[in-house]
């Protein structure tokens, strides 16, 4: 992934990967998570600890969603002094620690969240992704198809979408743009879903399928810095005169500070 696109990816793959999660299992074995469950967030809990616990997980998960992971772990202990084995709150330990960039901590609350659910959906989406961005992608990719095959997710776009963002990790754009367009099936709102597959038929020089993927996108999501670049050079590549110069036009209006703007100054298309 060019370092271009990094203003949109970072935001939505927050999104997409972070509000959700995976784990391993004693003895750390992809295979052994195969159990099929609900996600704990869609089941009653079952003690008065647990709904005490989940309160503090909920606003924990608030917190940690614009960007307060401080607070978010707090939370997370107290739910924990709550009900001292509630899976949730392991895993919204190992989302801060993932953000905080503290691997050894994430990991460590990751796998302890799926000893206490194994098949969560949720637990395993997260920690597949966490998994993709240690370089262990292949058992990344194992936990995310866990998670994605489980009839109970509600949300199999995130982890088909965190897929394909292992595959791009390993440099293989045909399987990733499978799973991406996997996860517009599943969702066709998946804004980040839609914006990989258009990157991916750019530099694959289709085109059109790139507009095509772009249009989609724009109308449900507002253009960002990086989408509007993809944009002006799909069509600089169409030979669209009036589209190109409309993107440089936003570019210009509503970007002028991003970097893609300035390699629109300095004519580096490519």
């Amino acid at each position: 992934m060019r370092m271009m696109h990094r203003p949109l990816l970072l935001s939505m793959t927050l999104a997409a990967a972070l509000l959700a999660g995976c784990a391993t299992v004693p003895g750390g074995e992809p295979g052994a998570a195969s159990t099929v469950s609900r996600p704990m967030s869609d089941i009653t809990p079952a003690t008065p600890a647990d709904a005490r616990a989940r309160v503090h997980v909920d606003l924990g998960m608030a917190y940690f969603e614009i960007g307060r992971y401080d607070v978010a772990l707090d939370e997370a202990r107290i739910a924990l002094n709550d009900s001292a084995s509630y899976a949730p709150a392991f895993h919204l330990l190992g989302l801060a620690y993932m953000l905080i960039e503290e691997s050894a901590a994430a990991r460590e609350n990751f796998e302890r969240a799926l000893r206490e659910a194994p098949g969560d959906p949720d637990f395993n989406n997260s920690y597949g992704w966490f998994l993709c961005t240690q370089g262990q992608e292949q058992q990344g990719l194992e936990r995310l198809a866990i998670a994605a095959r489980n009839p109970y997710y509600r949300h199999p776009g995130r982890p088909l979408t965190n897929a394909g963002l292992c595959y791009l990790r390993l440099k293989d754009d045909a399987a990733a743009e499978v799973q991406f367009a996997r996860a517009v099936a599943a969702d066709p709102a998946n804004a980040l879903a839609l914006y990989q597959l258009a990157d991916i038929a750019y530099r694959g020089g289709r085109y059109d399928q790139a507009r095509t993927h772009l249009i989609r996108l724009h109308q449900q999501l507002n253009p960002s810095a990086a989408s509007v670049w993809l944009g002006l050079r799909t069509e600089r590549r169409l030979g669209n005169q009036d589209a190109e110069a409309s993107y440089a036009s936003q570019l210009r209006s509503r970007f002028a500070e991003s970097e893609e703007y300035q390699l629109l100054n300095q004519g580096k298309f490519e």
